[in-house]
């Protein structure tokens, strides 16, 4: 139930080529309060609800706890979530051992492209694709609960 990621803003559109998955998602948040935020997420054609828990200092490590319910419960709690919704196309990209998650954030985050990753250990090593840009993990405004409420057209 820990997550250890880490995040990136990216350079180029290149990693789309590498790309052997690509999905829309679309989320809410019941509460984005940074200490333990509650989010629905519609991503193609299945629900999640998911919590989680505040950063660590570092920003990379935090509790995660993720469930799978159904299209139509999650279209209805999306009903009642806080206003501002968070729609991207994620991108999958295997690099070496890794994957990396990217998000190309449209509508009020329009032009916003990040990379995450996801490791097993805060000090873990790993292959830095050349798209991949200036690490963000620490700066709270690309954390999409952030987003949903300034967004990146606002900055």
């Amino acid at each position: 139930m820990v997550e250890i990621e880490r995040k990136f803003l990216v350079l180029s559109d290149d990693f789309i080529r590498e790309a052997f998955s690509q999905k829309r998602i679309v989320q809410a948040y019941l509460n984005s309060d940074p200490e333990r935020t509650v989010r629905v997420r519609i991503k193609g054609d299945k629900g999640y609800i998911t919590i989680k828990g505040k950063s660590h200092n570092n920003g990379t490590t935090r509790l995660e706890w993720e469930r799978e319910i159904s299209l139509a419960e999650a279209e209805a709690l999306l009903t009642i979530c806080e206003r501002g919704t968070i729609d991207k196309i994620r991108y999958e990209i295997n690099v070496a051992q890794h994957l990396f998650e990217v998000d190309v954030f449209s509508g009020d985050n329009q032009g916003l492209v990040i990379a995450e990753i996801e490791l097993q250990s805060e000090d873990e090593t790993f292959v830095k694709p050349q798209w991949l840009g200036q690490e963000v993990t620490q700066d709270k405004r690309y954390y999409n609960a952030y987003l949903s409420k300034k967004p990146f057209k606002d900055w």
